[in-house]
């Protein structure tokens, strides 16, 4: 039997996305040190990441964080050592779990509007290099 992959409508839809996802990020092999080292509080992390994609998803300005200066901070952290590789396991790990749960425009537009933004946040990250 096929599994049933529904459209992505509301918080709830959203939060099952994230945290399917992360549950996966924090066991990869490579991408999970990264995170577990440096989240000290997943299920307020969890909620945060929620309110983000549901800001972009549904336009509902729940979030107010700045992605691009936490990548930063995280890079340093990590002494410069990320790399677009590891942007790409993220994107690829993202695709999937969408892939796996739902269809339809608002699953397209979350794997366009997350390689948009990892592209970005990889060059900004970058940038900030010294």
């Amino acid at each position: 039997m096929d599994e049933v992959r529904v459209l992505i409508k509301n918080r709830t839809d959203v939060s099952l996305l994230v945290r399917t996802f992360y549950a996966k990020v924090r066991q990869e092999k490579v991408l999970g040190p990264i995170f577990n080292s440096n989240i000290t509080d997943w299920e307020a992390h969890l909620e945060l990441l929620t309110d983000f994609w549901e800001t972009q998803l549904f336009l509902k300005r729940l979030y107010h964080g700045n992605p691009v200066t936490a990548h930063q901070e995280v890079d340093e952290k990590m002494n410069h050592s990320i790399t677009s590789e590891h942007f790409g396991l993220w994107l690829n790990l993202w695709f999937e779990t969408i892939d796996e749960l739902f269809t339809g425009d608002v699953a397209w537009i979350a794997k366009n509007r997350a390689q948009k933004m990892s592209t970005m946040l990889f060059m900004k990250m970058f940038e900030n290099r010294k």
